[in-house]
C-alpha cells in the first residue's frame, strides 16, 4: 500500500467508534473494528485557479490539506490489504477534489508534469492500519464533509467517521491581488504618434481567504514597482502627486489606486504589486509577501507599418524550481495591443502564460530540465506569428517530504507516538513505512534506545521492530525493570529514523509491555537509590 504525504502542525480530528453511534450495522463482535479520520488543517483559502495543483500564487500553495483515515481491532491495526478503506466527498461543497497523490500513474494524468488526478472518492489500501490522501479546494467558500468507510470481513459491518474542511473562511489578512487598468483606450508612449493618453489610472485590490477585500489599514499596505525592462525607461507610478518608481499605497474597502505615466519606449511595462499577509502593512517591513504582476502595453502607434514579429526568436529562459519566476513576451510591428497564447508544448508544472504575454509562478517539477513550447502572438487586427521557445528549470527535482506513516500520530520529531502494546511473553512485531522523497531511491531505517528485548531492521522500503518481552522475575543485583502499575509492566521508548537519499525523517516511538495471555508481569520490586 502507498501511503500518502505530508503532515502539518495543525490537526482537525472525527472519530466515530465501531460501538458508538454511526455507521454500524446491528450485531455485535468480539472485537468490533473502529475507524478515525482526521485533517491537517480544518480550514484551506478559496482558490482562485483551482485547475491549476501547483498553485503559484496566494498565501497557500496547493490550497490542499492532508487527510489520514485509520482502524483498528482489539486495539492493534486492522489487518491490511489494497482495497480496505472507501473514501469520499460526502455532501457540502460541489467542488473541490480528493486526489492520491501517491505516484501511481493511474492517478496521474498524462502529461510532462505527471499532475494527479481529481476524484470525488478513493479507494485505498491500509498499512499498519492507516492510509492518507489530499483535499484540494476550489473556487467555491463553504464546508466540505468527507465521509471514509471500512468493512469488517468477518461479518460485512460497515464502520465510518468523518470530517469538515472550511473552505474560504474570512480572515481579513491578504491573500491574493488583483490588478486592473481603467483605460478606455490604450496607453501611448510618452511621444505617441496617434494623441494617445500618456497616463493611466490603475487599481489593485486585495482579498482575504474568503473572496472578501482586507479591512482598511491604518498605514500603507499595498507597494507598487515597476520591473525593469525597455519600455518601463522612464515610466513612473504617480500616488499623491509624487512620482517613482517604487511606491506605498493605503487600500479603502480593499483598493488601492495610483496612476501609470508611459515613458518614451513602446511595449509591455509590467507592474508588481506585493502586500504582507502578517499584518496587511507594507510600511513597517515585508513578512509574508503576497504578489501579483500586471501587465500594461504602451504602444507608439496605432497603425501598422511594419509586419508583426516577436522582439526574440527561439526565445531560452531560465528558471529555477521553486522560485518564483517571470517572463515578459515581447512583440513589434503589426496593430497593437496583442494577444499571447500557447501553441504547442506544455510549461512547467506551476508556470502559466497570460494573455498579455506573462509566464510566471512557481515551477514545481520531479524532472529538472529543458521544456520546449510554441508561443504564438496576434495583433489587433488578427495577424498572427508565433516561435519556439526553451524554459530550462534548474536546481533540485521536486522530492515530496520525507514522512514516517504512523496510525493515528501526528506533530514533530518533539511528539512521541504510540505503538500497540506488546504482551508480556509473546511475540511482538509492528511495521513501519514511509512516503516521500525520491522514489527510486530505497528507504533505510535505524534505530536507537532499543529496549534489549526489541531488535530493528530493515527490509525493501519497509522497517520492522520485534522481539518478545519476557523479564526475569529474578533480576540481577542493580537491575532496573519498568514501574509496575497494575497489569502494566512499563513504557519503553526509542527512535526511528528513514533515509532517503538526501531526505531523513525521525519519529520518537513508545509502546507499553502489558500482563500477556501467557506470562504476567514481574513480580519484583524496581531497586530504589539510597
Amino acid at each position: 500500500m502507498k501511503n500518502i504525504f505530508k503532515m502539518s502542525l495543525l490537526l482537525a480530528a472525527a472519530t466515530l467508534a465501531a460501538c458508538g453511534g454511526g455507521g454500524g450495522s446491528g450485531g455485535t463482535s468480539e472485537q468490533q473494528y473502529s475507524i478515525t479520520l482526521r485533517s491537517d488543517l480544518s480550514q484551506l483559502p478559496l482558490n482562485i485557479n483551482p485547475a491549476q495543483n501547483v498553485a503559484s500564487t496566494g498565501a497557500h500553495a496547493p490550497y490542499t490539506t492532508t487527510l489520514y483515515v485509520n482502524a483498528q481491532t482489539g486495539g492493534r491495526p486492522v489487518p491490511g490489504g489494497d482495497k480496505v478503506f472507501e473514501c469520499n466527498l460526502d455532501s457540502g461543497l460541489d467542488s473541490g477534489a480528493l486526489y492520491y497523490l501517491d505516484g501511481d500513474s493511474e492517478h496521474e494524468n498524462d502529461d510532462e508534469g505527471k499532475t494527479p488526478k481529481a476524484y470525488r472518492s478513493v479507494t485505498l489500501g491500509a498499512n499498519s492500519g492507516g492510509a492518507s490522501f489530499h483535499f484540494h479546494s476550489s473556487d467555491k467558500a463553504g464546508t466540505a464533509r468527507i465521509v471514509c468507510s471500512i468493512t469488517d470481513p468477518r461479518d460485512s459491518k460497515i464502520y465510518s467517521a468523518s470530517t469538515t474542511i472550511t473552505v474560504g473562511a474570512s480572515t481579513g489578512k491578504p491573500a491574493w491581488i488583483v490588478g486592473r487598468t481603467q483605460m478606455t483606450t490604450m496607453l501611448g508612449t510618452s511621444n505617441n504618434l496617434s494623441n494617445l493618453p500618456n497616463a493611466a489610472a490603475v487599481q489593485a485590490t486585495i482579498y482575504d481567504d474568503a473572496n472578501q477585500p482586507v479591512p482598511n489599514p491604518g498605514a500603507p499596505n499595498l507597494q507598487v514597482s515597476i520591473r525593469p525592462s525597455e519600455a518601463a525607461t522612464g515610466a513612473q507610478l504617480v500616488v499623491n502627486g509624487k512620482a517613482s518608481t517604487v511606491a506605498q499605497v493605503t487600500s479603502m474597502g480593499g483598493v488601492g489606486q495610483f496612476s501609470l505615466k508611459s515613458g518614451p519606449n513602446a511595449g509591455p511595462i509590467l507592474l508588481e504589486f506585493v502586500s504582507d499577509r502578517a499584518d496587511n502593512n507594507v510600511a513597517n517591513g515585508i513578512q509574508q509577501p503576497v504578489t501579483s504582476l500586471l501587465v500594461i502595453d504602451a504602444v507608439h502607434e496605432l497603425e501598422a507599418k511594419e509586419p508583426l514579429a516577436l522582439k526574440t526568436e527561439n526565445i531560452d529562459a531560465t528558471a529555477v524550481n521553486g522560485i518564483p519566476f517571470s517572463f515578459m513576451l515581447a512583440a513589434e510591428g503589426g496593430a497593437a495591443p496583442y494577444t499571447w497564447t500557447l501553441a504547442g508544448g506544455t510549461l512547467p508544472t506551476g508556470l502559466t502564460l497570460s494573455s498579455s504575454g506573462l509566464i510566471s509562478g512557481t515551477p514545481a517539477v520531479k524532472k529538472i530540465g529543458s521544456y520546449p513550447v510554441v508561443i504564438r502572438v496576434t495583433d489587433r487586427q488578427g495577424k498572427m506569428v508565433q516561435s519556439n521557445m526553451a524554459i530550462n528549470v534548474e536546481g533540485a527535482p521536486l522530492v515530496d517530504p520525507l514522512v514516517i506513516s504512523l496510525s493515528g500520530c501526528a506533530g514533530g520529531i518533539n511528539s512521541t507516538c504510540a505503538l500497540p502494546d506488546a504482551p508480556m511473553g509473546e511475540n511482538y512485531q509492528y511495521t513501519f513505512s514511509a512516503v516521500g522523497g525520491d522514489p527510486d531511491v530505497a528507504v533505510t531505517w535505524t534505530f536507537g534506545a532499543l529496549p534489549s528485548w526489541l531488535r530493528g531492521n530493515s527490509q525493501g522500503n519497509y522497517g520492522y521492530v520485534n522481539g518478545t518481552p519476557d523479564w526475569s522475575e529474578t533480576l540481577p543485583e542493580g537491575a532496573t525493570v519498568p514501574v509496575i502499575t497494575g497489569q502494566t509492566c512499563g513504557r519503553v521508548g526509542f527512535l526511528v529514523t528513514a533515509t532517503r537519499g538526501s531526505v531523513t525523517a525521525s519519529r520518537q516511538i513508545s509502546l507499553n509491555v502489558v500482563k500477556g495471555a501467557v506470562k504476567d508481569c514481574p513480580s519484583v520490586t524496581p531497586p530504589t537509590t539510597p
